[in-house]
């Protein structure tokens, strides 16, 4: 592989991962305002119903989803192809735990379409501490992103 589409590939899974943080904090608007339109009366429901949040919600999440899975493996590919190994830590155990939450979460869809209140709780649980951890990760990955712009080849 071309030295330079090695080092350029190194930014892909930042780039991909600050997109996927603010996609995950629009699901998460359009899942607050699912709750709102689910446990509101009767004559606001129908105004709030318009907005369709609930199916939005679910595409978002998918794609949340999505992103994060191919972004997860992406990133320790890259890794892998630039060093010859990966660099067991905590951004690379967090990132492996994030993702495992975020199936999990998705995992209940069919659960909180039947109406399962536990699993819905668990459900928002879970994804708040995704994007709790994401946020963490943000921090950690802009050191290693630092830390190869230092090192690039001159």
């Amino acid at each position: 592989m071309p030295e330079s589409l090695a080092f350029n590939l190194n930014f892909l899974h930042p780039l991909a991962m600050w997109a996927l943080l603010a996609l995950s904090g629009y699901a998460m608007v359009l899942g607050i305002k699912a709750k709102k339109t689910r446990t509101a009366d009767a004559e606001t429901r129908k105004t709030l119903i318009k907005g369709q949040f609930a199916k939005r919600h679910y595409l978002y999440g998918s794609a949340v989803l999505a992103v994060m899975v191919l972004g997860t493996f992406g990133g320790m590919a890259v890794t892998y192809l630039n060093n010859g190994k990966l660099f067991v830590g905590p951004h690379l155990l967090v990132g492996i735990g994030m993702t495992t939450m975020l199936v999990l979460a998705a995992a209940l869809s069919p659960l909180m379409q039947q109406g399962n209140l536990i699993a819905r709780k668990v459900h928002v649980g879970l994804n708040m501490g995704v994007v709790t951890l994401f946020l963490w990760q943000a921090v950690t990955g802009m050191q290693i992103v630092n830390k190869i712009w230092e090192n690039r080849p001159a």
